[in-house]
């Protein structure tokens, strides 16, 4: 007897954040290795079979195709581009991963993990990496879709994202070592590009 088709899934990429900290630049663009930091996360959730790839933010150049989408109001903040983006996946979807565009080390075996983890535990809402200091990486983890829509309101500027997603039950999975390197500092860039040459 053939096990049955895995579930469809979709992601949300949030890619509309100001990068205050470095300088106002446009930081998913920057390159880690041979590609941007979008095209790096971009290329861990298509490597998974994600469909459809919702990109929150301004249009870009990108390695995949994928759907665009614009948090209201522009600069909303990450929950707002959430709110947009969960518009474009279609309600048969029943897992969607949230991801946030500037992640350096994530690939095709985070999201296996993750998704791994939901499915092993019934009861749960999503699954959500958390680093070695025990903080819970809310952008980046995977959820059931009717769990997610049923708390994220239909507009979330000024809203924190823990403050909604927190109201889910969740499943911890340990990062592995680098993996939720996210790019906010030119430190971070430099730690990227580092981690990318070894």
């Amino acid at each position: 007897m053939k096990p049955p088709p895995p579930s469809p899934w979709a992601a949300v990429v949030l890619a509309g954040g100001r990068a205050r900290r470095l300088g106002g630049c446009d930081k998913v663009a920057l390159t880690v290795g041979d590609r941007t930091l979008l095209d790096g996360v971009l290329a861990a959730v298509a490597a998974g079979g994600a469909d459809p790839v919702v990109v929150v933010g301004p249009p870009r150049t990108t390695a995949l195709p994928v759907l665009w989408a614009r948090e209201d109001p522009p600069g909303g903040g990450p929950l707002a581009g959430l709110a947009e983006g969960l518009r474009a996946v279609p309600a048969e979807v029943a897992e969607v991963a949230v991801l946030a565009g500037d992640l350096a080390a994530v690939g095709p075996g985070t999201l296996d993990r993750l998704r791994a983890a939901l499915r092993a535990e019934r009861a749960a809402d999503g699954a959500v990496l958390v680093d070695e200091h025990g903080h819970v990486q809310w952008l980046l983890g995977v959820w059931r879709a009717p769990a997610l829509r049923s708390v994220v309101p239909e507009r979330g500027a000024g809203l924190a994202v823990r403050a909604v997603l927190g109201h889910l039950t969740r499943i911890d999975v340990p990062a592995l070592p680098g993996e939720t390197l996210d790019v906010d500092t030119p430190d971070d860039l430099r730690a990227a590009r580092g981690a990318s040459t070894r």
